[in-house]
């Protein structure tokens, strides 16, 4: 049976389609709206999260971009080009490498030094390396997706960011789950993005939105990143129904979020307590956690299909692989549709799950 929203009627995936078919999503954007709402200008969507962005960021100013591929690789250019350097440092796992095809060479002539171990966070150790070539900037994504939602602990991290500026580089935030962030350091998002010249925000992950995301920064760098999203066909006329679905949430999520933390370090208690999976980190600092499985990965994804069908139920997006074959791990990030779940049913379902993989 197909992952449909006919066929799913419970999930532990955050971007499961239950809470992201299009009437559900159209239905919350109609609450945000009445007649005399413009498509665009200054009162228009856009505008609108712009602002509120920049507020909440404490930045001068923030710009819209279709996608967050393309927000970080214009972040970058507009830091190399400042500077006169071509090469950025960032963790092995980065999105901007992993994911995206490494478009920031293929577009923008712009190389990476990976930094640090690929399981491992990065250190200030692993930066001082790195900055042995002159660098334009240096990218932090917080919490770090690939390894279960790692964060740095404020200390290290303010220190790691001013030894990259020591140099003249920039600091860049990779912010797609800065929501999650914040529940664990505790401090105001101004006081967070402080640390960096340029921070990105998703406006599908944590927000919830149907796609796009948003660059804060000073109002020169905002200036010369909107001459680069025109360039790359970023400058989009009528993105309002994209703004207006990140709208709906940027205002609560918030205030959610820490409750969201507390069931993702509870499912993990429960998880590790019952000992058939194991969830890492334990306890998760953030909403964020991996659950690793004592089999492989295409015997899971036939047991996962076993449990949608006859029970409605979905547990993952994808199951990644890891080194050892007879093993494999997926992601659960907290939202609305985990929070369904009791911590003991997770844990259940999990050996459940594990029977009916077998022997592959």
């Amino acid at each position: 049976m197909s992952d449909t929203p006919s066929s799913i009627r419970r999930s532990l995936f955050l971007h499961a389609p239950i809470r992201r078919g299009p009437r559900v999503v159209l239905r919350q954007m109609l609450e945000l709206v009445d007649d005399d709402t413009p498509p665009d200008g200054p009162d228009g969507p856009v505008a609108v999260l712009e602002r509120g962005l920049a507020h909440l960021l404490g930045k001068q100013a923030a710009l819209f971009f279709p996608s967050g591929t393309m927000a970080q690789q214009v972040a970058l250019r507009v830091h190399a080009d400042r500077r006169g350097r071509r090469a950025f440092a960032a963790h092995p796992q980065s999105h901007l490498d992993v994911w995206e095809e490494q478009g920031y060479n293929a577009v923008h002539g712009l190389w990476l030094r990976r930094t640090g171990d690929p399981h491992e966070l990065m250190t200030a150790g692993d930066l001082a390396a790195a900055a042995g070539e002159p660098l334009a900037a240096a990218v932090w994504e917080l919490p770090q997706r690939d390894l279960g939602g790692l964060l740095p602990e404020w200390a290290e991290l303010c220190e790691q960011v001013g030894l990259v500026r020591a140099t003249g580089a920039a600091a860049h935030l990779d912010g797609a789950r800065l929501w999650e962030a914040q529940t664990y350091y505790r401090r105001p998002f101004d006081e967070i993005a402080a640390l960096f010249d340029t921070v990105y925000v998703s406006l599908y992950k944590s927000l919830q939105g149907v796609r796009g995301a948003v660059l804060a920064a000073d109002t020169e760098t905002v200036q010369a990143a909107q001459v680069w999203r025109q360039r790359l066909g970023g400058g989009i006329r009528d993105a309002w129904p994209l703004a207006l679905a990140a709208l709906v949430h940027l205002d609560t999520l918030a205030e959610r979020m820490p409750a969201y933390r507390e069931h993702a370090i509870a499912i993990a208690a429960a998880i590790n307590a019952d000992g058939a999976a194991r969830a890492h980190p334990d306890p998760p600092q953030t909403p964020m956690f991996h659950i690793h499985l004592p089999a492989p990965k295409r015997a899971v994804e036939r047991a996962g299909a076993e449990l949608l069908a006859e029970h409605g139920i979905q547990l993952w997006g994808r199951v990644r692989t890891v080194p050892d074959p007879s093993r494999c791990s997926f992601e659960v990030s907290v939202g609305e549709n985990a929070m369904e779940f009791t911590p003991d049913e997770v844990a259940a379902l999990l050996r459940d799950l594990l029977t009916r993989a077998g022997p592959d």
